[in-house]
């Protein structure tokens, strides 16, 4: 199955019946409230295409346009809020105007905002909700004094037509926009890792080498001043702290290897991962197939992927052997963990899936586990292959 976690929709609605409930009235609601704020969108609408488009032709004009499907676009995140709220639509945000870049002159700037294409639908929806909304408004306030027996099917039929006008509307314009939309969101999660990964550096640094160089600090000083009044004394004290010194270079060098190993800039992933298999509590057997080396942003996350994966099979799995398979087809970089243990991994129950599912969906990845009780458990997971640069 599928880690990368996905956002669940509305619930289904209930079918129309002879009924008065929650559902009928929610929709009422929304009806009635159709009229008046399609009043608003179409004044709106229709300010911004004479004065704007009006005066165009003039230094005021295209600002004034610009600015007025910028407020379509408000009015479009007010509808689609209303309709998910009322109605149980979702609908996805368009991604947020792309400006044009710094330095660009002012014609540049204004330009972005009219090829918007969120903020003309924004205005088309404004346009022809004023119509919609006069009769919506008199049917439903028909229904509800003459019609109420029938009223449930009534408000259902009109508010499938607004559901369909919002999706239509007021949605993602196409596949690229809402990818657009998925890696902003990717992008926070690339942030929150990052904090969370230098949180975890500094921790390990205060608590671990820093506290241990501070008491061979502390102790270099007393057998400084024991050197002339008790020689020996000293001499144990500096054998205590060559110790300690030998300790903190490892704990610094575990602390690199967690950063970015050596071996992985130097050899590439094939030494790599061997070198964590090594590590491993049960056999791993590694297999590497790869025409080159990918991108350094690439080939550390396909190893710190493996280094947790294997983490996982020492720790929970139970297994008696795992292997490593990784491999390229077309522009994908595969990653292939199994091993024989007892099944039943999960996202949840602090294994660490669901944040390598999260990392792996930021730079447009895929995670999928597949761990039945009783085991084997595969891991699979893709990756962009982006060549290194030269």
């Amino acid at each position: 199955m599928t880690m990368t976690p996905s956002v669940p929709g509305p619930s289904p609605l209930p079918p129309a019946r002879f009924a008065l409930d929650r559902w009928t009235w929610r929709e009422v609601g929304y009806l009635l409230a159709n009229l008046p704020l399609a009043v608003v969108g179409f004044v709106c609408t229709v300010l911004v295409i004479a004065f704007g488009a009006g005066l165009s032709v003039t230094v005021v004009g295209l600002p004034l346009l610009v600015g007025g499907l910028q407020a379509a676009r408000l009015l479009g995140r007010l509808e689609r809020r209303r309709a998910r709220s009322m109605l149980g639509v979702r609908v996805d945000e368009p991604s947020p105007l792309a400006h044009a870049p710094r330095g660009e002159g002012v014609f540049s700037r204004l330009w972005s905002g009219l090829k918007d294409p969120v903020g003309w639908r924004s205005l088309l929806y404004g346009f022809i909700r004023l119509p919609w909304g006069v009769l919506t408004f008199a049917l439903t306030l028909v229904s509800l004094f003459v019609l109420w027996p029938v009223l449930p099917f009534i408000t259902r039929g009109l508010t499938t037509v607004d559901r369909a006008m919002v999706r239509g509307l007021l949605s993602p314009s196409d596949e690229l926009e809402r990818r657009i939309a998925e890696l902003e969101s990717d992008r926070g999660v690339v942030v929150d890792t990052a904090a969370a990964d230098l949180r975890r550096i500094e921790r390990d640094l205060h608590d671990g080498a820093q506290a241990r160089l501070v008491a061979l600090a502390m102790g270099l000083g007393l057998a400084k001043e024991k050197l002339t009044d008790d020689p020996e004394a000293a001499a144990r004290m500096v054998d205590e702290a060559h110790g300690e010194v030998k300790v903190a270079l490892q704990e610094l060098r575990d602390l690199a290897r967690g950063i970015h190993p050596a071996v992985l800039t130097d050899r590439g992933l094939d030494a790599a991962l061997s070198a964590i298999a090594s590590r491993c509590t049960v056999p791993v057997q590694v297999s590497v197939e790869l025409p080159g080396r990918p991108a350094e942003a690439i080939e550390g996350i396909a190893y710190f992927t493996v280094s947790e994966l294997l983490q996982n099979v020492s720790k929970h799995s139970g297994a008696r052997s795992a292997s490593v398979e990784v491999w390229r087809t077309a522009d994908r970089l595969l990653i292939q963990v199994t091993d024989d243990g007892t099944g039943g991994a999960r996202m949840e129950g602090g294994t660490g899936m669901a944040g390598l599912a999260e990392r792996l969906d930021a730079v447009d990845g895929v995670f999928v586990l597949e761990s039945p009780e009783g085991g084997p458990t595969t891991v699979t997971a893709e990756l962009p292959w982006r060549d290194r640069a030269a």
